[in-house]
């Protein structure tokens, strides 16, 4: 079978977003790209904030809604179309629900052939990134470092605390099929 999908988990700043730019850089093959982060970009902006939507905690949790999981089961969907239209998708994602999470996706994902990539990186690197991005609550790296692992099988996992980016894309593009 043909990769059509790889998924990339792992806590805020860990590094994947990176990750994800020398992953297209070294496929051979044209790959698109979609993150958790673009997807929350994307909803409304009373959603933010909202008990039904997505809050962030000033500690850096985070905690979502009825209407959040609805949505992101659609956005999933249509992330899962655009593979099985012949698209080849890294999905860029945190997944909150450990398990749980992966689970949701491997409903919407089915038989296509997918890359299950964890990303680790030591809380306390995640954190001084956090704090140079100065986009994220402060916490939410240290938070997620290894909840977001919890349960979760994976094919492959690299850790980006010591190591470039882009040899974590060879290592993945290594095991692309």
């Amino acid at each position: 079978m043909t990769t059509r999908v790889i998924i990339l988990n792992g806590g805020s700043s860990s590094g994947k977003s990176g990750l994800v730019r020398c992953l297209q850089a070294v496929l051979p093959d044209p790959w698109l790209t979609f993150g958790c982060d673009s997807f929350v970009e994307a909803l409304p902006a009373r959603m933010l904030a909202s008990d039904a939507g997505i809050t962030f905690a000033a500690d850096g949790g985070v905690s979502v809604g009825a209407d959040f999981m609805a949505l992101q089961a659609a956005w999933m969907e249509g992330v899962v179309a655009m593979a099985r239209a012949g698209a080849r998708v890294i999905i860029d994602d945190v997944f909150l629900g450990g398990a749980e999470s992966q689970q949701r996706w491997r409903k919407h994902l089915g038989d296509l052939d997918v890359l299950w990539v964890g990303v680790r990186c030591e809380s306390e690197v995640a954190a001084g990134r956090e704090i140079a991005r100065g986009d994220r609550a402060a916490g939410m790296a240290a938070l997620q470092a290894d909840m977001v692992h919890e349960g979760v099988l994976y094919d492959l996992e690299v850790d980006t605390t010591y190591t470039e980016s882009v040899v974590c894309a060879r290592t993945i593009a290594g095991q692309v099929g």
